[in-house]
């Protein structure tokens, strides 16, 4: 076998339409296709080059190695009509919850996209650029977890990716626990290749602009140098939700049995852009003594509404702000000089420059919110210009509809390595220098001072009713913008040698050894600085350490059937102290046709910026106290009040802590790989792995419950409380803030399959068939949750690591393709399994968690999110040496999504593993030029 290849069929992922890769381990049989090109394999030994396979750091012939590794060629690439790291790397199977889709604008770590292998987040796999690491993603997710952003790695110059579905920790050190992602640029090329196209969504929005060019000159073997560089522009438009299809672009579900969720009901705490006010009395403070009425004409898309408090304009937020997806652009240059010495000796230089910005549009800042400081009960004084009551305070519901919300952000990333690699008698090594700086530019827009609301609503300078007299310095000094500057660093040295040692009677040995000493930076300005902005999270990581690792690798054919592969790496980081990490790998062919191959390995994850010392993050959850668990005696005390029973903003906070211990992992895998017949090739590998000491934010819900039964505060968790109860005001205060260290918590246990196949046919009448299939089953991914052992599988949880994206049993993709003289034609059917509404780290039991239906029930009749189902068609014709045109059509069926009413990334459905739904049909039209 040529290269590693997932999986013999099992019957269960077979009868399922899910599977197969448009770039699965794409791999013809081992007389047509080496492991790296697509070219006619060599005839003669001396012809046949070594490669270094991500995972090992040993050159090798025979690039199937005992752990198991996707390969995505450039060919594979262009047949997938993606044109981004991210799309191409997130379509692989093994990606799972805790992934970063690009369309969760929301999020944390806003405008970036991550790739988590076996769903252990995203600092659990190691992302690479040609084997060296890179900087991280200036924002962290979900305000712990560092991550190398995919959306700022170079496309044009890939000459192939690696994904490797085990535990590298022996080799690549820390985060490397789920597995690594290698991204290969070209080491030379020659000619020049341009690319531009243009594509549009049937239903409106997203208009998609791509354009890149590589050119190079020089040939090492003739000229003794090659040089070479390459340029990539992409822009995407934004979709308004309201150009999609209902339910996706409403908040009022009521025709379908659910709640209407849209804004403007001052029961509820939230206004409209109309806005509402309520009389109540001389007194400041005082009960409502009236009806509440609108501000003015229910204009704007509002509707009035009237209930047993008053009357209000309702609007539909989702409608009139929600986006599917935001503007985009990005762009980026890269260019590589190699020089080779003499036969032995060659070097280069790299230097890359890409820059992403996104744009988000969001809803305006409401007036009410209750954290950091509570305006719920927020009351215009009598004389304001916009209190209608003559001597009367007015309680005001309003949405600032003045005051655009949004996020901007600006990233950059510089990179520039030297490297140079040679033999020194009958030793090979190599040397690399690695400087990684990438920077940002960071603004929230929209969200209120809370000094200077208080002040305009005192001095009567903002106008409620007639927003358009607003002053442009007005709305600037309610709603301030923002602004961070955040930056992350990653500079490393590596050096590594490897030679033959003796003979066994499989062939030669291999030795490989390696240092590595890097330095590591990261700082995310404050967030939130002072806590000046309304309903506005907050977020502080800082630090810097430098790391030092040493690793070895020795691989002995006992046998020509039989190699066993042994490594093993040392690390010490500051603070944390050291650690070591073994791996053995073992292969075994019986058969010509046949290999058996497993792997154990330990790993671990050293504790990054934001789990450690001076570092913090806090965010919001939407709950009520009732939903918390509070007992009957304190609702009772507050007579089952709003106050109590309808949801609102929790902040929930975590520090860092010096006193983490590192991650660590046990795992092992176990594969079949056969090629029966020279036309198809097949594999399949079962993986396990456990983590201990998993870091994680010490769980609030036991401070929540031991404050509402006991009226006192945990040691080591710190709250703040709400303003009294208006209702009740001797009655128990609700909690507005929970805050810990984060903590080492216990484990957790993932299990599952990996699957590809490949036919590959080759008819005498021209025509060439491929067709693969990939696809990745999950037997379990659980988890020890304070005593409590936690299941995921084929359900919504882990609820808050994913966005309520869930962990779907079944993922995969099937493709096929045709090629006949200049046409080519590729179709690719993906595939998510359903998933039950249920989320045991939230609600504690594997009971449905949707309460949208009617009577309080979910609104699928089973409680369950169908699976989802799409296809793509990508096709190109060659019109001659020089000039190919190329044709796409995304979700070719225009397939909606699944209603997903508990994922919080989207208006209820999953942007996660269902995006290509809420886009719907898109074509893609281009042209590629070769000289």
């Amino acid at each position: 076998m040529k290269r590693n290849q997932l999986a013999l069929s099992l019957a269960g992922l077979l009868l399922a339409p899910a599977s197969g890769a448009v770039f699965a381990q794409s791999t013809a049989p081992q007389d047509q296709q080496s492991a790296q090109s697509q070219q006619p394999a060599p005839s003669s030994a001396k012809q046949l080059q070594t490669i270094t396979v991500t995972g090992s750091a040993l050159p090798r012939v025979d690039t199937e190695t005992p752990s198991p590794v996707t390969v995505i060629t450039a060919q594979d690439i262009a047949r997938s009509g993606f044109t981004n790291v991210s799309d191409v790397v997130r379509a692989i199977s093994a990606d799972n919850s805790g992934t970063i889709p690009p369309a969760f604008y929301a999020g944390f770590a806003t405008g970036s996209s991550g790739v988590a292998l076996r769903g252990l987040t995203v600092n659990s796999t190691l992302v690479l650029v040609d084997g060296k690491r890179s900087a991280s993603y200036p924002l962290v997710d979900d305000g712990i977890r560092s991550f190398v952003d995919l959306q700022t790695l170079p496309l044009a110059a890939i000459e192939r990716i690696e994904v490797l579905k085990d535990g590298a920790s022996s080799i690549y050190g820390s985060d490397a626990i789920a597995g690594v992602v290698n991204i290969i640029l070209k080491p030379t090329f020659q000619g020049v290749e341009g690319t531009a196209e243009v594509g549009n969504s049937q239903h409106g929005g997203g208009f998609h602009k791509h354009a890149s060019l590589v050119a190079g000159y020089g040939d090492l073997n003739t000229d003794r140098y090659n040089a070479y560089f390459s340029a990539e522009w992409e822009q995407d438009q934004a979709i308004p939700l309201k150009d999609r299809s209902f339910p996706f672009n409403s908040t009022n579900l009521t025709s379908i049995g659910g709640p209407d969720l849209r804004i403007g009901n001052p029961a509820n705490f939230n206004g409209s852009s109309v806005g509402s006010v309520t009389p109540a009395g001389p007194t400041p403070g005082g009960a409502a003594t009236g009806p509440s009425q609108p501000l003015g004409p229910c204009t704007g898309g509002t509707q009035l509404e009237t209930n047993a408090a008053g009357s209000y304009c309702a609007q539909d937020a989702a409608y009139q702000y929600g986006h599917a997806q935001q503007y985009s652009n990005k762009d980026g240059l890269y260019g590589r000089f190699t020089y080779k010495f003499n036969d032995t000796t060659k070097a280069y230089a790299a230097v890359s420059y890409y820059q992403s910005v996104v744009h988000e549009l969001g809803t305006p800042p409401q007036i009410q919110s209750s954290v950091p400081n509570n305006t719920d009960n927020i009351q215009l004084p009598p004389g304001n210009p916009s209190n209608p009551f003559p001597g009367q305070y007015a309680y005001i519901n309003y949405l600032f509809g003045d005051i655009p919300g949004g996020t901007n952000v600006d990233t950059h990333n510089l990179r520039a390595v030297l490297d140079i690699q040679g033999t020194f008698g009958d030793w090979n090594y190599e040397a690399s220098v690695v400087g990684n700086h990438e920077w940002q530019g960071y603004e929230n827009l929209g969200f209120l001072s809370y000094q200077a609301l208080l002040n305009a609503v005192a001095n009567g300078t903002y106008n409620f009713v007639n927003p358009s007299a607003n002053s442009a310095a007005i709305r600037n000094q309610i709603a301030p913008p923002d602004i961070a500057q955040n930056h992350s660093d990653m500079d490393v040295f590596d050096f590594t040698v490897n030679r033959q040692l003796f003979d066994l009677p499989g062939g030669p040995t291999g030795f490989a050894a390696g240092l590595q000493f890097r330095h590591e930076g990261q700082l995310q300005e404050q967030l939130n600085p002072g806590g000046i902005y309304q309903g506005l999270g907050n977020t502080f990581i800082t630090g810097s350490r430098n790391v030092s690792g040493m690793y070895t690798e020795f691989d002995a054919p006992l046998l020509e059937s039989l190699e066993v592969d042994v490594s093993g790496r040392f690390d010490h980081y500051p603070r944390v102290g050291n650690n070591f990490s073994p791996k053995v790998g073992l292969k075994w062919k019986p058969l010509d046709w046949v290999a058996l191959r497993a792997t154990y390995s330990k790993g671990f994850r050293a504790p990054q910026f934001g789990e450690g010392p001076g570092s913090f993050s806090a965010g919001f959850v939407a709950n009520s106290v009732a939903g918390q668990g509070a007992p009957a005696s304190f609702l009772a005390a507050h007579g089952n009040s709003n106050y109590v029973t309808v949801p609102y903003a929790l902040e929930e906070g975590s520090s860092g802590n010096p006193n983490l211990k590192p991650e660590k992992s046990r795992s092992f895998t176990f594969g079949v790989v056969v090629q029966p017949v020279s036309w198809f090739n097949a594999s399949i590998d079962y993986y396990n792995i456990r983590k201990s000491n998993v870091i994680v934010p010490a769980n609030p819900g036991v401070a929540l419950l031991n404050y509402y039964n006991t009226g006192t505060v945990l040691p080591g968790y710190t709250m703040t409380f709400d303003i009294p109860d208006p209702a009740h005001p001797t009655a128990p205060l609700r909690p507005i803030f929970v805050g810990a260290d984060y903590v080492n918590g216990n484990w957790l246990e993932t299990t599952g399959v990996d699957l590809d196949m490949q036919v590959h046919f080759q008819f005498s009448n021209g025509i060439t068939y491929i067709s693969e299939l990939q696809g990745t089953q999950i037997f379990q991914w659980k988890q020890d949750s304070a005593g409590q052992i936690q299941s995921y599988v084929g359900t919504q949880g882990p609820f808050n690591l994913s966005s309520g994206a869930g962990t779907p049993r079944t993922r995969g993709n099937w493709a096929n393709t045709i090629e006949w003289g200049p046409l080519s034609l590729t179709g690719t059917i993906y595939f998510v399994s359903k998933e039950y509404e249920s989320a045991q780290d939230v609600t504690g039991t594997t009971a449905c968690f949707d309460a949208l239906g009617p009577g309080g029930g979910p609104l699928a009749g089973n409680c369950t999110m169908s699976s989802f189902t799409y296809g793509n068609l990508v096709g190109s014709y060659k019109l001659n040496d020089h000039i190919t045109l190329t044709a796409s059509v995304d979700n070719v069926t225009d397939r909606k999504p699944p209603l997903a009413p508990l994922n919080y990334a989207a208006n209820f459905y999953n942007p996660t593993y269902d995006y290509a739904g809420i886009i719907g049909r898109f074509w893609n039209v281009g042209v590629k030029v070769k000289f």
